[in-house]
Order: C-alpha cells, then sequence, then structure tokens
C-alpha cells in the first residue's frame, strides 16, 4: 500500500500524490471477475460443461424427489421439489417453524430453515434443500422418520 501524502514527480516535473494513482490501479485492476473465475464460467458454456450441469441439476431434483417422497411416507405434507431443489413441509399440528427447527435438531440432528424466516407466510412451514449428498439426503430422511416416531 501507498501511504497517504507520498508525493512523486510526473514526467512533466508536476508533483503528484502517488497514492491517487496507486488507488485507481487498484480499483482498476481488482475490480472484476478473475481470470480462473472468467475461465470456469467459460467452461460451463460449452457442450461438456452443460452435460455436466444438466447431470448435477438432475442429481439434486433426485434428492429433492426421494426427500418428497420420504417425507410424504412419513405422515408429513410437502410442496415442491418438483421444479427447485427445495422441499416445504407443512409443520405439524401446534408447532411453529422454529419449534420444528429444534425438533429436527434435537431429535435428528438435522438441519433446515425455519418458514418464519421468509417473513410472516412462512410461519408454519419448513424448508429443506436437495443440495446434498445422497447419502446424507437418505441419512436425513432415516433420522428425520425415526424422530418424528419416537
Amino acid at each position: 500500500m501507498v501511504p497517504r501524502g507520498l508525493m512523486g514527480t510526473a514526467a512533466n516535473g508536476e508533483q503528484v500524490e502517488l497514492w491517487g494513482l496507486w488507488n485507481r490501479r487498484q480499483c482498476t485492476k481488482f475490480n472484476g471477475v478473475s481470470y480462473i473465475v472468467q475461465r470456469g464460467a467459460e467452461a460451463v458454456y460449452s457442450p461438456e460443461g452443460q452435460a455436466q450441469v444438466q447431470a448435477l441439476i438432475a442429481f439434486y431434483m433426485e434428492n429433492a424427489a426421494i426427500i418428497r417422497r420420504e417425507l410424504s411416507a412419513a405422515g408429513l405434507e410437502v410442496y415442491g421439489g418438483e421444479q427447485a431443489p427445495y422441499v416445504w413441509i407443512k409443520t405439524p399440528a401446534g408447532v411453529d417453524s422454529w419449534g420444528f427447527f429444534d425438533l429436527l435438531l434435537s431429535r435428528a440432528n438435522v438441519v433446515g430453515t425455519p418458514g418464519s424466516g421468509f417473513g410472516a407466510a412462512g410461519e408454519g412451514y419448513f424448508r429443506l434443500s436437495a443440495f446434498n449428498s445422497r447419502e446424507n439426503v437418505l441419512e436425513a430422511m432415516r433420522r428425520i422418520q425415526a424422530a418424528l416416531r419416537g
């Protein structure tokens, strides 16, 4: 970093504060997307990248289908998970969204998002994400089902 107040002499003999020049250089050079991120973004649009993206989307949507199926089988009302990898659960009668969060955390060691975090209309619902490994999704479903039984 160049200290403020440090002066230099321009080619025309004029005195200039170096900090301003240094700051402009830093802001210009580093005020953008890094090269490696640009190359990654470019790769996503290649045929191979598009195939990988579609495979990953399909994988997460399969996770969402598993979550929907298993939670429905456990007697919960579930919504979503068909067009996006998020599954919404209607909390059991008498349990608010934070109460359901606490129940799943303490009994199943599973974390999701209380619906109240999305505003007043989200109260009474709970959101789970399908963004995980298949093994973790299956284990979470097993734990949730066991927690709801016991």
